[in-house]
Protein backbone atom coordinates (compact mmCIF):
# COMPACT_ATOMS: atom_id res chain seq x y z
CA UNK A 1 0.00 0.00 0.00
CA UNK A 2 1.21 3.49 -0.83
CA UNK A 3 -0.35 6.63 0.63
CA UNK A 4 0.20 10.33 -0.03
CA UNK A 5 1.02 12.82 2.71
CA UNK A 6 1.94 16.49 2.87
CA UNK A 7 1.33 19.59 4.94
CA UNK A 8 -1.62 21.97 4.89
CA UNK A 9 -0.49 25.33 3.47
CA UNK A 10 -2.39 27.48 5.97
CA UNK A 11 -1.74 25.62 9.23
CA UNK A 12 1.23 23.36 8.51
CA UNK A 13 -0.78 20.39 9.78
CA UNK A 14 0.07 16.95 8.44
CA UNK A 15 -2.47 15.89 5.82
CA UNK A 16 -3.34 12.65 4.01
CA UNK A 17 -4.80 12.20 0.51
CA UNK A 18 -8.36 10.84 0.58
CA UNK A 19 -8.91 10.38 -3.14
CA UNK A 20 -10.86 13.63 -3.45
CA UNK A 21 -9.00 15.99 -1.12
CA UNK A 22 -6.87 16.20 2.01
CA UNK A 23 -7.65 15.13 5.57
CA UNK A 24 -5.86 15.60 8.87
CA UNK A 25 -6.85 12.03 9.79
CA UNK A 26 -4.61 9.15 8.73
CA UNK A 27 -7.63 6.82 8.74
CA UNK A 28 -8.98 8.73 5.72
CA UNK A 29 -5.90 7.97 3.58
CA UNK A 30 -6.38 5.75 0.53
CA UNK A 31 -3.98 3.60 -1.46
CA UNK A 32 -2.68 5.74 -4.34
CA UNK A 33 -0.81 2.81 -5.95
CA UNK A 34 1.14 4.03 -9.01
CA UNK A 35 -0.70 7.39 -9.16
CA UNK A 36 0.87 8.95 -6.06
CA UNK A 37 3.60 10.99 -7.75
CA UNK A 38 1.20 12.39 -10.36
CA UNK A 39 -1.34 13.33 -7.68
CA UNK A 40 1.41 14.94 -5.59
CA UNK A 41 2.58 17.10 -8.53
CA UNK A 42 -0.97 18.17 -9.38
CA UNK A 43 -1.90 19.00 -5.79
CA UNK A 44 1.31 20.92 -5.11
CA UNK A 45 0.88 22.79 -8.40
CA UNK A 46 -2.67 23.73 -7.41
CA UNK A 47 -1.28 25.05 -4.08
CA UNK A 48 -3.55 22.81 -1.99
CA UNK A 49 -0.71 21.17 -0.07
CA UNK A 50 2.96 21.75 0.67
CA UNK A 51 5.66 19.16 -0.12
CA UNK A 52 3.45 16.13 -0.77
CA UNK A 53 5.18 12.76 -1.02
CA UNK A 54 4.28 9.10 -1.30
CA UNK A 55 5.05 6.70 1.54
CA UNK A 56 4.74 2.98 2.06
CA UNK A 57 2.09 1.82 4.51
CA UNK A 58 0.29 -1.31 5.57
CA UNK A 59 -3.42 -1.69 6.13
CA UNK A 60 -4.25 -2.86 9.64
CA UNK A 61 -7.50 -3.49 11.46
CA UNK A 62 -7.14 0.09 12.78
CA UNK A 63 -6.54 1.62 9.35
CA UNK A 64 -3.41 2.57 7.42
CA UNK A 65 -0.08 2.43 9.28
CA UNK A 66 2.95 4.21 7.78
CA UNK A 67 5.91 1.87 7.33
CA UNK A 68 8.56 4.36 8.49
CA UNK A 69 8.75 5.61 12.08
CA UNK A 70 9.11 9.23 10.88
CA UNK A 71 5.70 9.13 9.24
CA UNK A 72 4.10 7.30 12.17
CA UNK A 73 5.33 10.14 14.40
CA UNK A 74 3.99 12.74 11.92
CA UNK A 75 0.61 10.99 12.02
CA UNK A 76 0.44 11.30 15.81
CA UNK A 77 1.08 15.04 15.94
CA UNK A 78 3.64 17.24 17.74
CA UNK A 79 6.13 15.47 19.96
CA UNK A 80 6.67 18.44 22.26
CA UNK A 81 4.31 20.54 24.31
CA UNK A 82 3.88 23.90 22.54
CA UNK A 83 3.88 25.71 25.88
CA UNK A 84 7.44 24.49 26.59
CA UNK A 85 9.07 25.66 23.36
CA UNK A 86 11.28 28.75 23.16
CA UNK A 87 9.56 31.83 21.89
CA UNK A 88 12.03 34.00 19.95
CA UNK A 89 9.97 37.17 20.44
CA UNK A 90 10.18 36.75 24.23
CA UNK A 91 13.14 38.83 25.51
CA UNK A 92 13.61 36.43 28.43
CA UNK A 93 13.68 33.31 26.25
CA UNK A 94 16.74 31.24 27.02
CA UNK A 95 17.61 33.03 30.25
CA UNK A 96 16.85 30.88 33.23
CA UNK A 97 17.29 31.70 36.89
CA UNK A 98 18.78 28.90 38.95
Amino acid sequence: MRILTGNDLASGDVTWWTGTGWSRHLDDAIDVADQGEAIARAEEGARRVNVPYVIDATMTADGPRPAHIKDRIRALGPTVRPDLTLKPADPTAGSWVI
